[in-house]
């Protein structure tokens, strides 16, 4: 039985996470939620699945969650610094990592530091510190499961090969609902527009992310730590049906490739569940269902995210760090109707050249970095008024 911490658990990879945990309660149960500020949907979570502790972030929703729960034997507590002290408790086994963006950062460390696995599904975290997340991990032996669906993907086909073997990755994107659009197509685009993806049910951040590839930016800068990989072994390549969810090449020319259905749950089960596999009623792909699988190159011209992100990659250094701060900002700027799809990648460029470069940077850099991009961002999203 693994007891299970979620943070981020109103999210749909939370949500997902425990659907996994309802259909299999002799292996998981739920000893910890989190969640920002849906406090309906953690409240209902709560008395479903009982857990130890439950952690809302803003505390002002914190009496809401106390006298809804107070007949529950149900610890409540509230704020970003009770996340992060909870990760030490000994009643933990897994931390599944579901938070959106930077807010994830030090509740990981603090994770890692207590000795948990971890259940990666906040890319940001390896995006903004991957260096420092991948050192502290390998100094308190702590193993990192990709719940991506793409890094899943390159973990399943790496298992039992030597690493020394591997050529390159390729992480498969979608294209998002916008691929193949001109840049004069794109400008107009509707935030109602750019919320539909053609495949994954996932949240307005990511979807959005997803729409502008900034979510395969990230993607890549993720891999890079999960895997130890060269940025010139990293490839993107568009495959609009999501069905391979992405491949490894070998030194022989030998491809693997690891194929399903677009469900969060799948991936979310193999980390939950490793090293072993466990038995689901999903639904399962059927090749004869599927007459063509297309790949193509990335737009990277119109399409400037993930142009950004491979400058990040190679570069190194806070610059993916000052990416996302910059990107964190231009979405929500975006889904609230202040700047336009395209001023999100523009806005995004211009803080990467103005904020200070910091080529080894600690966690106090980062976390300056990030205030730093924060600012700026804003302060040019005032400007465009």
């Amino acid at each position: 039985m693994k007891r299970i911490a979620i943070l981020g658990s109103t999210g749909s990879i939370g949500q997902q996470t425990l659907d996994v945990i309802a259909r299999n309660p002799d292996l998981f149960s739920v000893e910890l939620l989190t969640a920002n500020n849906n406090v309906d949907i953690l409240i209902g979570q709560a008395k479903r699945f009982q857990p130890n502790v439950v952690i809302i972030s803003n505390e002002e929703k914190y009496p809401l969650v106390r006298e809804a729960l107070a007949d529950y034997p149900i610890k409540v507590y509230a704020g970003h610094s009770a996340i992060a002290q909870s990760m030490s408790m000994a009643s933990i086994d897994t931390v599944v990592t579901a938070m959106v963006g930077f807010s994830g950062l030090i509740p990981t460390i603090q994770a890692i530091k207590a000795g948990k696995q971890i259940c990666l599904a906040n890319k940001e975290t390896l995006v903004v510190a991957g260096d420092l997340i991948t050192r502290l991990s390998l100094e308190n032996r702590v193993e990192i499961l990709p719940i991506d669906s793409e890094h899943s993907a390159i973990f399943q086909c790496l298992t039992g090969e030597d690493e020394a073997s591997v050529e390159k990755i390729i992480l498969t994107c979608s294209g998002g609902p916008f691929h193949g659009k001109s840049r004069e197509e794109l400008a107009g685009v509707t935030v109602r527009e750019a919320l539909k993806h053609p495949n994954w049910d996932m949240g307005a951040k990511i979807t959005i992310d997803s729409a502008t590839l900034m979510n395969k930016g990230f993607e890549i800068i993720e891999a890079k730590w999960l895997f130890g990989l060269q940025p010139s072994q990293i490839e993107v390549v568009v495959h609009p049906q999501s069905i391979i969810h992405s491949m490894v090449q070998f030194c022989d020319g030998s491809i693997k490739a690891q194929l399903g259905i677009p469900d969060m749950r799948m991936p979310i089960q193999f980390a939950l569940a490793y090293p072993i596999r466990i038995k689901n009623e999903l639904p399962r792909f059927r090749f004869s269902e599927f007459g063509t699988f297309t790949f193509t190159a990335p737009d990277t011209k119109n399409f400037r995210n993930l142009a950004l992100s491979y400058e990040a990659l190679y570069k190194g250094g806070n610059l993916a760090c000052v990416l996302n701060a910059a990107n964190e900002i231009t979405v929500k700027a975006f889904l609230e109707g202040q700047i336009s799809f395209l001023d999100m990648p523009a806005i995004n460029e211009k803080v990467m050249e103005s904020v200070g470069f910091i080529a080894s940077p600690d966690l106090e850099d980062y976390l300056e970095s990030d205030r730093e991009a924060r600012l700026l961002a804003n302060e040019i999203i005032r400007e465009k008024k």
